[in-house]
């Protein structure tokens, strides 16, 4: 079993930028990609940045790329934290963001791998 928690949303200003961390906790996760994913009201959820645990190779959806960045810690072979940065942000960036654990896979594309475990989600408004 992965758990993933995640933490530091909240109300950011317009042009301001957020910084998101998921601890994720399971067994050996080496082969494991994060992925973080948001949701806003009336809309399906969608994907934003996603990092392999193993070589840290990063991918970045249309929606944020060139404001995003997204960085693994390993704390042992079992429990790593990942973040998520956005930086110049507007009010469609309000969602609740969630990170996700998957098995990576090669040959598709992040946002068609099917994510197996999920954290609870933080709200993150951006509004003056």
């Amino acid at each position: 079993q992965v758990q993933l928690v995640e933490s530091g949303g909240g109300l950011v200003q317009p042009g301001g930028s957020l910084r998101l961390s998921c601890r994720v906790s399971g067994f050996t996760l080496d082969d494991y990609a994060i992925g973080w994913f948001r949701q806003a009201p009336g809309k399906e959820r969608e994907g934003v940045s996603c990092i392999s645990l193993n070589d840290g190779a990063t991918w970045h959806a249309d929606v944020v790329k060139g404001r995003s960045s997204i960085s693994r810690d390993k704390v042992k072979d079992t429990e790593y934290t990942v973040h998520l940065e956005v930086t110049t942000l507007r009010p469609e960036d309000t969602a609740i963001y969630y990170c996700a654990a998957v098995e990576e896979s090669y040959g598709s594309s992040w946002l068609d791998w099917e994510f197996d475990y999920w954290g609870q989600g933080t709200q993150v408004t951006v509004s003056s």
